[in-house]
């Protein structure tokens, strides 16, 4: 078995071998000098904070390029004069810590690779803004959490691929956007709930790996209809329902491996004889009843139907598939005579080539001879059948053979030597061994080989011996070697089941070594993914590129190149070793320091030292005085966290009760950045914003004290687990008020803002329910023409804000507009409507009401807790909400506009209506008050009403079907 921890100890033995190793590792790195501190240095510098102490990683040192305080493992291309991050490779070199949402910084990312490291936390959502990622490789860390909808906006992703961690939550069909990926790689982890159907459109799809999950529901008969598909592996879930039918029209595919293994699936098996490509079925440990398939297709070198229900006779096609290797039909109900005499088989290429039949635990009564039984690579396993009890004559068969299933291990054949060679004549202490691929040859030479650990992900046979030559064969081909460069050593089969092999490819003969040159191009080659695929072999990954002496020195002599190291620099580093290493760290770290203010803002809540700041109209509070109000920052008092830092409620001491942001450390800004936000947050005086009340700057801490909302947020009400939902009236209420705050930042305040996070979760609600505008930690100044000059009215920035709140144009263009924030308050308005999150299991509000709006169904997706309402009011709020979420910014009104169609939205309202405005809530929707012109929610509205009458006022009478 590979272990990760045992081969991370061997690629990374000492830290003077871990650093000639990540020099090997991405010496492929061109850097481009740059003095600009652009957000590509510092999406770099967060991504070093979030993932651990990696200096220690530093490679060259050659002033101030775009890659920041680059690190092995970054690739930096120029692009149109301008210098972008393109690739992330990072792969096993034990970084920890979590993955920092400024990822989403790297908009011109290609290749992001952290696998197997240690990294834990979530997949930020921030990842969907990299639209030019091809590669998105996670697998082998420590990730929880869920997969955001965001990834949907991936549209380049070739491969997705985050198997073995710990992800958990739902598939989000957002994913079905995806239209160039290939490989969709997500097998063990903690994924639940049911596979979208959408992802039948995912037309390229190749390989489609979701086993080792909690996926539940039936399989979508959709996943037929994707024409590419190679490998379908779904294995060790928990479906439901049967295999579906459509699925006999992978017949128009190029299918090779059908794996259903454990899916608790039941029904009868669907007819796939017309499946020519079809290699490997695995369809065991089902409740499939009825009999077994009377066709299956030639192609088939694995059947595996074993613990199931079958029943009857084995079909004469099935003795006269020619290519098997597997039929495992174990512990099932067949019965009848095996007709032995039946069988056919083709010509066993090799010693390695076996075909197994496995009919134990079955009902089988007798047994036809065949001579073909009596061949040494032919074995039937017949114990627990009634025919072994009836009679002596098959006692050769009836041995029991519990446990031996699929994935046969059979040693590797030995390689004989010529005479007077001897792999004692390599020097086993420097690395160097026999080339076996030459002894073939009659060639005995030694030379250094380099490791690498492979890994077949799904292959298309569960005997791996007779295909070792080929696999073989295989890589020196797509690697550019001959095939006696390249060597099997061992091989194992893995849980899955996943074939992890030992290379050693060798340099070319009468070589000692491979020259840098050569190891560069074998390692980008399995790291980038660009070995060729094979239907065969499947999908594959790297586990280790292990280079030892004489790799680890010898690229002293490497020639310069554009996109290399220079040689002196690598031979410094090599010939200080570890402790050189560690010094020119040290140096560097406090050169940077001093360059960059890195130490500007004590880390670890140390006491700064500067003169205490004075801002007007703001209280200044010490530290003391924050701990004495929170009780020592007691987690009970803690209300909230956002991207800045924890929440708490507290009380100080004149009685007030308050909001406290504490920053937390990644959030602590300079003292005049600081500075430049309170006194932008002390200008800021509306009776629907969240006014700031003071700030703490003291003890290496930052705080802002806000006024206390005692109703929350406004997504706390919109709940379904909310216990007071908002009568319709209300949410009118509540929308007018955020409209005018809104209005407020951008045409009243000084200077004028734009909000950038407008969400349903920074609403927040008085005493008396005041819709409360709240949260500017993303805001940005609105350009002022006097100033600045015509900037066209927008402000160009790096996208920030809330998946599903965000403004596409926005999201495409980087131009923030007034029209950006309403954008935002459109899908606030939805929420309002309709109770929904902006993204739920991966559907999209805003989308999602627009198709029931066109489909007739549209009041389908009115509230029901909110009670009866006006129709008259209803209509002109969808349309507002509407028109602020148009995609194309000049069609959304402007916030001005909003205010004045809500206020007369609130004027249409039925005049006993505005008397609840400030009473108590009802907490269910049946005890709402019915006042005179309101309707009430009907939840068996239909496609059946045509659209054009749903806005009326008045309700048809409808019958539930």
């Amino acid at each position: 078995m590979f272990r990760k921890d045992v081969l991370r100890a061997h690629i990374i033995p000492s830290p003077a071998k871990a650093a000639l190793f990540l020099l090997v590792f991405a010496s492929s790195i061109h850097w481009s000098i740059s003095i600009s501190d652009s957000v590509e240095v510092r999406a770099l510098r967060a991504i070093k904070a979030s993932i651990g102490d990696v200096f220690n990683r530093l490679r060259n040192w050659e002033g101030e390029d775009p890659c920041g305080d680059s690190w092995t493992g970054v690739l930096c291309t120029d692009i149109n004069g301008t210098s972008y991050v393109t690739e992330l490779r990072l792969l096993n070199m034990n970084f920890t810590g979590t993955l920092a949402p400024d990822l989403g910084n790297l908009t011109q990312l290609t290749i992001m690779d952290f696998m197997w490291n240690n990294i834990t936390g979530s997949i930020p959502p921030e990842v969907g803004y990299l639209r030019k990622l091809q590669l998105m490789l996670l697998s082998g860390n420590k990730l929880s959490g869920i997969l955001s909808p965001e990834f949907g906006n991936l549209t380049a992703l070739d491969r997705f691929q985050i198997d073995e961690n710990n992800i958990s939550g739902p598939i989000p069909s957002s994913y079905q956007f995806l239209n160039n990926l290939r490989h969709f790689h997500m097998n063990n982890n903690s994924l639940n709930g049911s596979i979208p159907p959408e992802l039948g459109r995912l037309r390229m799809l190749a390989h489609l790996l979701f086993d080792n999950n909690k996926l539940t529901g039936e399989i979508p008969s959709e996943i037929s209809n994707i024409s590419a598909l190679l490998i379908v592996q779904l294995d060790n879930n928990q479906f439901s329902g049967s295999i579906p039918a459509s699925f006999q029209n992978f017949s128009r595919s190029n299918i090779t491996k059908l794996s259903l293994r454990n899916c608790g699936l039941n029904g009868t098996i669907p007819d796939f004889s017309e499946i020519a490509t079809l290699l490997y079925l695995d369809l065991s440990h089902n409740q499939l009843s009825g009999g077994l398939p009377p066709n299956l297709p030639q192609s088939l070198r694995t059947i595996d139907l074993s613990n199931n229900r079958l029943d009857g006779e084995i079909p004469a096609s099935i003795y006269g598939l020619g290519r098997l290797e597997l039929l495992l039909l174990q512990n099932n109900s067949l019965d009848g005579v095996i007709a032995a005499d039946l069988l056919a088989h083709d010509p066993f290429t090799n010693a390695g080539s076996v075909y197994v039949m496995d009919f134990q635990s079955n009902n089988f009564t007798d047994l036809s001879p065949s001579a073909l039984l009596s061949l040494p690579n032919v074995t039937l396993r017949l114990s627990g059948n009634p025919l072994c009890e009836a009679s002596q004559n098959f006692s050769a068969y009836c041995t029991n053979s519990s446990g031996v299933g699929a994935n046969v291990s059979i040693p590797l054949p030995t390689v004989p030597l010529p005479m007077g060679c001897s792999d004692a004549t390599c020097d086993k202490s420097r690395n160097q061994e026999l080339n076996y691929g030459l002894v073939d040859f009659g060639v005995c030479q030694c030379a250094y080989p380099l490791s690498v650990g492979y890994r077949l992900k799904s292959p298309s046979f569960a005997i791996y011996q007779p295909y070792q030559i080929a696999l073989q064969n295989y890589l020196g081909l797509r690697l550019n070697l001959s095939d006696h460069q390249v060597n099997v050593s061992d091989f194992t089969w893995e849980p899955g089941p996943r074939l992890g092999v030992n290379l050693k490819l060798f340099p070319s003969n009468g070589s000692a070594q491979f020259n840098s040159s050569e190891v560069e191009r074998l390692y980008n080659q399995f790291a980038t993914f660009t070995i060729a695929g094979n239907r065969t072999f499947g999908p594959h990954e790297v586990l280790f590129f292990l280079m030892e002496f004489p790799y680890n020195s010898s690229l002293t002599n490497a020639a310069g190149s554009k996109t290399g190291l220079k040689g002196g620099a690598i031979a410094g580093i090599v010939l200080g070793g570890a402790a050189f290493t560690a010094l020119v760290v040290v140096a560097v770290l406090l050169f940077v320091a001093k360059r960059r203010g890195l130490f500007a803002a004590r880390r670890g809540r140390a006491a700064r030292h500067h003169e205490r700041l004075k801002v007007d109209g703001v209280k200044d509070f010490t530290f003391k005085e924050m701990t004495k109000a929170t009780n020592n920052f007691d987690s009970s008092l803690q209300i909230g966290q956002g991207g800045y830092g924890k929440v708490y409620k507290a009380i100080l001491a004149d009685g007030l009760i308050v909001a406290i942001k504490r920053a937390e450390e990644g959030s602590l800004q300079g003292t005049k950045e600081f500075l430049t936000e309170l006194q932008t947050l002390s200008r800021l005086h509306h009776r629907n914003l969240v006014d700031l009340v003071g700030f703490c700057d003291d003890e290496g801490e930052q705080m802002l004290i806000y006024e206390f909302m005692a109703n929350g947020t406004l997504r706390d009400h919109l709940n379904s687990s909310s216990k007071a939902p908002l009568a319709f009236e209300r949410r009118i209420q509540i929308a007018l008020g955020a409209a005018k705050g809104i209005l407020y930042l951008h045409t009243e305040a000084d200077p004028p803002l734009f909000h950038r996070d407008i969400k349903a979760t920074n609403i927040l609600l008085d005493h008396k329910f005041g819709a409360r505008v709240a949260d500017f930690g993303l805001s940005k100044l609105a350009p002022v023409a006097e100033i600045e000059g015509d900037a066209g009215g927008y402000v160009s920035t790096v996208v920030k804000g809330t998946p599903g709140y965000l403004d596409p144009e926005y999201f495409l263009t980087h131009k923030l507009t007034d029209k950006s924030d309403v954008y935002s308050f459109g899908v606030v308005l939805l929420e309002l409507l309709t109770g929904q999150q902006p993204i739920t299991k991966g559907k999209n509000l805003v989308r999602e009401v627009h198709m029931a709006y066109e489909a007739g169904m549209l009041l389908s997706t009115v509230d029901p807790r909110m009670g009866p309402y006006p129709a008259e009011c209803l209509e002109p709020f969808m349309r507002l909400a509407f028109a602020c979420c148009k995609d194309e910014t000049d069609s959304r009104p402007s916030m001005a506009e909003v205010v004045r169609e809500l206020e007369g939205i609130k004027r249409l309202l039925p005049p006993d209506a505005t008397l609840s405005f400030e009473t108590s809530v009802d907490t269910e929707p049946s005890s709402a008050k019915h006042h005179k012109g309101f309707i009430t929610y009907n939840p068996y509205i239909s496609s059946d009403i045509d659209g054009s009458n749903l806005m009326s006022g008045t309700i048809p009478s409808i019958v539930p079907r």
